[in-house]
């Protein structure tokens, strides 16, 4: 199975790549973690934020592994706890569908993406820079992974 983090955004500091990169190489063969960034719509020339988003969405579409289940990182989404989303990772597990993990753009996903969702979640109460957003959901897709199969990585 893959979890693959589509994410708007292309340019990243290498203290984020670098990071993202330490994490996914942890995960074992039967879970890689896989990184698929999308280009950013240009701002500018008086475009709504609907349509900068829009073109987005279809980049996002266009990169999904067909049949993912698909999880949107939304503010507005479910609160998890590590536990929860160990729980979570070992449900999608059994499943045995590839996981579609979404990051939006600077003014976020398309509606039509946040509600043709599988699922959504959030990382936190607070704004997130992008970059960082890419780490810390790499660090606790793989601390939930540790939880599950009983990694000592996790501790309570």
């Amino acid at each position: 199975m893959k979890l693959v983090v589509v994410a708007v955004g292309q340019r990243m500091p290498a203290w984020a790549e670098t990071a993202y990169d330490d994490y996914a190489k942890r995960f074992p063969p039967e879970l890689r973690l896989e990184l698929k960034a999308v280009k950013t719509e240009p701002r500018g020339n008086n475009k709504s934020a609907e349509s900068l988003m829009a073109a987005e969405r279809s980049r996002i579409e266009a990169a999904l592994p067909k049949g993912a289940r698909t999880v949107v990182l939304d503010e507005r989404g479910d609160r998890l706890t590590t536990q929860q989303l160990a729980q979570r990772l070992k449900a999608w597990m059994h499943d045995g569908r590839d996981v579609a993990l979404l990051i939006g753009g600077p003014d976020g996903l398309d509606p039509a993406l946040r509600e043709g969702a599988d699922e959504r979640v959030r990382l936190s109460d607070l704004t997130l820079p992008h970059a960082f957003v890419r780490v810390l959901l790499a660090e606790q897709l793989y601390r939930a992974w540790s939880v599950m199969v009983g990694h000592p990585y996790h501790r309570e």
